[in-house]
């Protein structure tokens, strides 16, 4: 028997989501000249949650353990921009990597899976705003399929290789589509597939904490997306934005439990050097310093509703 949404009946939070961070450097997660002692600048922003690629983490071979919470990006949208597909990154080889982080680094609070968007870029290949998209050639909803699919091939495969001290897969579950009704229909193949989405439980029945919403991150139309979130978040869904606009954060935040970006290294390209860190360098696109400031500004704009908050750029390499 196909199982059934629940009513709308979530009330949209007041509260600012859970931030993260994007970090371009993946030693900011242990680094102690990032996060030094004894108390220093980065007080004031605190234990600064972080967004860290696998394919940026996998060159690591020695691994130390975590300042910071953090999540991982599969980093999806490169693997589709340049292959069109995940035959470079089996599932194997990428629940072995999330083991071996979270067993050497800790602090992981669940990774993104091996989902397939369905911006139509992704789709159906071409250039679109200077980047050459292979494409897949797919359904909007075989790539939704094969999301779900992922999502239960991951925790399948954790279960096999994990020891009894890791208590249920870290893979988050993603809804893909591209219309307010194929996210719908996402949540239903998640729910014929007997994942609990709106407990969040997975298939052991165990918790993973929120659902993450797909192809949002390069649009143009931030009403489009609030109204995306807006309708998502009345199902009951605990939700994370994958590289949300940070323009449009103070719109749909409140639909939010969690969110991240890396628009600030992006903006950091074309701003020249202009904090006091002893160290110089030609701008700030990987300056620890300029990305917390950035981070503040943006949480200070959720809060106040600024008109002047920062302007979300495109994010090249952002998963979902």
């Amino acid at each position: 028997m196909t199982a059934q949404l629940p009513p709308a009946s979530r009330q949209a939070s007041d509260l600012e989501p859970l931030f993260y961070l994007g970090a371009p450097m993946p030693h900011w997660l242990w680094s102690e000249r990032v996060w030094p002692e004894p108390e220093g600048w980065w007080r004031r922003s605190g234990a600064v949650p972080l967004c860290v690629s696998h394919q940026r983490l996998a060159k690591y071979k020695t691994l130390r353990r975590a300042r910071v919470d953090w999540f991982l990006d599969s980093g999806g949208f490169s693997e589709f921009q340049r292959y069109g597909c995940w035959d470079r990154v089996p599932a194997d080889a990428y629940v072995r990597a999330v083991l071996r982080y979270d067993q050497q680094i800790d602090g992981l609070s669940w990774a993104a899976p091996q989902d397939w968007m369905c911006e139509p870029a992704i789709i159906h290949g071409g250039t679109a705003k200077g980047q050459r998209f292979a494409g897949t050639g797919l359904s909007v909803a075989e790539h939704q399929r094969r999301t779900v699919d992922n999502y239960l091939q991951l925790c399948a495969l954790w279960d096999r290789y994990a020891d009894n001290q890791h208590q249920g897969a870290p893979f988050m579950p993603v809804l893909q589509g591209y219309t307010i009704g194929e996210y719908l229909a996402c949540i239903q193949l998640y729910l014929d597939a007997g994942v609990d989405l709106f407990n969040g439980l997975d298939p052991a029945g165990l918790g993973y904490g929120v659902v993450g919403v797909g192809s949002v991150c390069r649009r143009e139309s931030t009403a489009e997306i609030e109204a995306i979130f807006r309708e998502l978040a009345a199902t009951g869904l605990p939700l994370h934005g994958f590289g949300v606009k940070s323009g449009g954060l103070s719109r749909y935040a409140r639909y939010l439990e969690s969110a991240d970006s890396q628009a600030w290294c992006y903006a950091g390209r074309r701003q020249p050097t202009g904090c006091d860190h002893g160290q110089p360098h030609r701008n700030e696109a990987n300056c620890v310093r300029y990305a917390i400031a950035w981070r503040e500004r943006v949480l200070t704009a959720i809060t106040t509703g600024a008109a002047d908050r920062p302007e979300q750029l495109e994010l090249p390499g952002t998963a979902a």
